[in-house]
């Protein structure tokens, strides 16, 4: 279960809204309904939390490029919106994706298992799935100062767990305004 939501800043604080994701596929379209949001080009901010499995924060500032933090990028990859994201963060696009029919699904070259002494013990940083992908790591991704400039300082970001959204909310003095559309 997703809750999604949109901040947009105003001369007069913040306006929320519960927002759909159902028409949104790529990070250009929650950019797009984002703006849609925005008044007068001014900072929107989108947050998306799977239950208590991570959370992500995607702000645009007009027409800039979005900037996004999630939480947890290895669980945010198991899902729909998640793995949109960070897909987004880790450089893929639908073109570097391999389809079905390119894949070797044993894992192997020409169906010969490969032996034990061949294991690559690089960082896990860097790690490279099967399709030849980065592999989310377990842990946060992307911009963490992404809000520092509204009050939520990189060190805070990064320690949030648990109800996470009401936090930045409340560091961004809109909680009334978050929950009501909760």
């Amino acid at each position: 279960m997703y809750f999604a939501a949109l901040l947009a800043r105003t001369e007069d604080g913040w306006e929320a809204s519960d927002t759909e994701l159902d028409n949104v596929e790529t990070l250009s379209d929650l950019a797009d309904l984002a703006r849609e949001a925005a008044v007068d080009d001014d900072t929107v901010v989108a947050f998306i939390e799977q239950e208590d499995a991570w959370f992500g924060v995607i702000r645009v500032d007009g027409e800039e490029d979005p900037r996004i933090f999630l939480s947890n990028a290895a669980a945010a990859a198991r899902s729909s919106y998640g793995a949109m994201l960070t897909d987004e963060l880790l450089g893929r696009d639908e073109d570097d994706l391999a389809d079905l029919d390119t894949l070797d699904l044993d894992g192997t070259e020409d169906g010969e298992p490969e032996s034990d002494d061949s294991a690559d013990n690089s960082d896990p940083q860097d790690a490279v799935s099967e399709s030849g992908g980065l592999v989310p790591p377990p842990g946060p991704l992307g911009d963490s100062e992404l809000l520092a400039d509204l009050g939520v300082e990189e060190k805070d970001l990064l320690a949030l767990d648990g109800d996470a959204l009401s936090t930045i909310a409340d560091s961004l003095g809109c909680t009334d305004v978050l929950e009501a559309v909760r």
